[in-house]
This record gives structure tokens, sequence and C-alpha cells, in this order.
């Protein structure tokens, strides 16, 4: 039940306290989120850690002046491709093929029905697909801060466009997609720390269908 009891600490924190998250709480976070699964295999996003003060204070204006940005510890950013293409699908499924000693032939039947099926989509779909997968991660992310009690407020109430220029994403084929600051609860000053959770009942939220 340790994981329940994790996530129903949780809170998305409105104000934290400065305190610096160890390296290896964050390399934990971290990890979590880079073994998450993907479709394919693929991973078709990277994260970016953001620790410069100066940086930091820049991004904030960008995420509507949250405060989160500048007074948590790291700021972690997800940015997904900006669209799938032949060559980055050929690129990852060389690395796994070499990863599992297997011919680098192997994958080819499978990466040429995938491209087959991801070329006529276009590329509005291909950064939706690609900002899907970055959500799961994500996801992850969140669920391993709790678990090592740091603190993490999920955000996507940031201006994409200014961050990606600020961050120079475009010229990596890349485009943000969710951030999320760690650090430490203010428990005198953040005015949700002491509300109780509210999530959707059970039997209002799972339906079994037998």
């Amino acid at each position: 039940m340790s994981l329940l009891e994790d996530l129903n600490w949780r809170y998305a924190t409105k104000k934290m306290n400065g305190e610096i998250v160890s390296q290896d709480k964050v390399d934990y976070i971290l990890e979590a989120a880079r073994l998450a699964p993907s479709s394919s295999g693929l991973q078709p996003y990277r994260i970016f850690v953001i620790t410069n003060k100066e940086l930091l204070e820049k991004i904030k204006p960008i995420a509507f002046d949250q405060a989160q940005i500048t007074d948590g510890s790291h700021l972690l950013v997800w940015a997904a491709w900006d669209g799938y293409s032949h060559n980055s699908i050929s690129e990852v499924f060389e690395k796994t093929t070499a990863e599992r000693g297997i011919p680098k032939e192997a994958m080819d039947d499978y990466k040429a029905r995938l491209w087959g099926m991801y070329e006529p989509l276009g590329g509005e779909w291909h950064a939706t697909h690609a900002a899907k997968q970055a959500y799961i991660s994500f996801g992850l992310a969140i669920a391993a801060a709790a678990e090592q009690k740091v603190d993490a407020t999920p955000m996507e109430g940031f201006n994409n466009q200014a961050l990606d220029e600020l961050l120079g994403f475009a010229e990596k084929g890349l485009k943000s997609v969710v951030i999320l600051p760690l650090g430490y609860r203010d428990t005198s000053g953040d005015w949700l720390v002491n509300l109780k959770k509210y999530r959707t009942p059970k039997e209002e939220f799972i339906t079994e269908i037998k």
C-alpha cells in the first residue's frame, strides 16, 4: 500500500520553501521517468533539468509568474519530438537491436509497418502523439517524487512557444509539453497544504464491464 499512501500524501504544492532536493532523489525521479513505457519504445521526448537561477527567473513570467518556478529546487521540462521521421524511428530501433544483441534487420518489418502508419497521419498528429508519450513519463515522475517525499507541482500553465524560444527547442526538433517544479512545501505559507484531498469517489470513477 506504500504507493497509495505516497499518492495520498502528495498534492500540487502551491508554495515551496527553497530547500534543495538532494541529487540522489532527483536522479531517482528522473530514472523513473526514463524507464516509463512509450509507444513502440520510441521515447519521443526528452527531459531538461533546470537549476540555473537566472534562467528560472526568465521562465517564471513565461509560466504566468507561478512562484514554484523560482522557489523550488529543480525544474523539469518535458519536450516532445515535433514529429516522427523514418530516420528518427530507425535510429531508435538500431540502438534497441544493438542493446539486445540481435541483427539490425530484425526490426525492419515492424519499422516499415510503423512508418507506413505514421507517415500519412501528418505533423499535427505526430506532435500530439509524441506529447502523449511524454505524459506517461511525467506521471511516473510525479509518483516517484511522492515516493521520495519530494513535492512536485504539475504545470501546463505556461506559454509553450515562449519557452521553446528561450530554450532553443526548435533547433533541437522539440516542443515543450509540460513542466514539473520539484522542491519542498512551505507549510506556513501554502493555503492548500492542510486541505483534505478530494478525488471522484470510486463508485463514480470506475465502471466495471463484465
